[in-house]
């Protein structure tokens, strides 16, 4: 299973980006995927998270509202939208995946619960 986050870049506060993750291996609805993030100096964060079924999704408080999560089964792609980022949101961002047969409508927000990880893609937020 590869994991392949792209879509990283500099971005004005204010303004809007979109993170892409290409999940090959496996069929691709086996997955629930979440994303997580290190900023400078600090651990790798949970910040957002979808379920098999893409029904459901759960935010870390700090990006609720701002940032928005979605998969499209078809392109075996995750995407994670980046409305109003701030310099705070400045981190290398890590899409994950965990293969889950059993339940369709289950999200997950540990680092321990994931199975794969992509390599990361870097997120610039200027002021």
């Amino acid at each position: 299973v590869q994991l392949q986050a792209s879509g990283g870049g500099l971005v004005q506060a204010g303004g809007s980006l979109r993170l892409s993750c290409v999940v090959s291996g496996r069929t691709f609805e086996s997955y629930a995927v979440g994303w997580f993030r290190r900023a400078p100096g600090k651990e790798r964060e949970f910040v957002a998270a979808i379920s098999r079924s893409g029904g459901m999704t759960y935010y870390a408080d700090s990006v609720k509202g701002r940032f928005t999560i979605s998969r499209d089964n078809a392109k075996n792609t995750v995407y994670h939208q980046m409305n109003i980022p701030k310099p705070e949101d400045t981190a290398v961002y890590y899409c994950a995946a965990r293969d889950q047969n059993t339940y369709w409508h289950v999200y997950y927000t540990g680092e321990r619960d994931y199975d794969y990880w992509g390599q990361g893609t870097l997120v610039t937020v200027s002021s």
